[in-house]
């Protein structure tokens, strides 16, 4: 039986219907989901702004590189939750100024359980920033990107 090699570098498509000048409707693969502003400024409120979207994003991928280069350093997460604060310089969106890091800093906060040993744990916090696509992309742009692990043990 002859292995597959997946592919390193693949191609990624979604197409999008702008029903307002506010709301998005995206889709990708099967999925559907709505970009949007909120009513005071001309959305309707139907989902996150592009802007939130984006923070919201690092969050998700922060969730799933963390597991798993959790599991390729042999430790088990019991419970995982993530909070993120962001300063983000609306000048650019209100064509004030062209502003090139729009979002100077983030921080991720992880609260993890886990009864993993230290040096175990320290590997996972030094592979997610290795790893995790949106944190490169972020911190590649200027975002000063803190991450703030409070982890307890079961």
């Amino acid at each position: 039986m002859a292995s597959v090699t997946p592919k390193s570098v693949v191609d990624m498509a979604m197409s999008a219907s702008c029903p307002t000048h506010a709301r998005t409707e995206i889709s990708v693969r099967d999925v559907h989901a709505t970009i949007d502003e909120p009513e005071a400024r001309g959305g309707t409120n139907q989902g996150p702004t592009p802007t939130e979207t984006l923070i919201a994003a690092l969050v998700g991928c922060t969730n799933v590189i963390t597991h798993r280069v959790a599991e390729a350093n042999g430790v088990t997460i019991e419970a995982m939750a993530i909070n993120a604060a962001a300063k983000f310089d609306r000048r650019g969106v209100r064509m004030e100024a062209e502003v090139e890091v729009p979002f100077p800093a983030v921080t991720l906060t992880i609260e993890l359980t886990t009864a993993a040993a230290d040096d175990a744990l320290a590997r996972v916090k030094a592979d997610l920033g290795k790893y995790c696509p949106l944190t490169k992309v972020i911190k590649n742009a200027g975002t000063e990107l803190e991450v703030i692990w409070n982890v307890s043990r079961p």
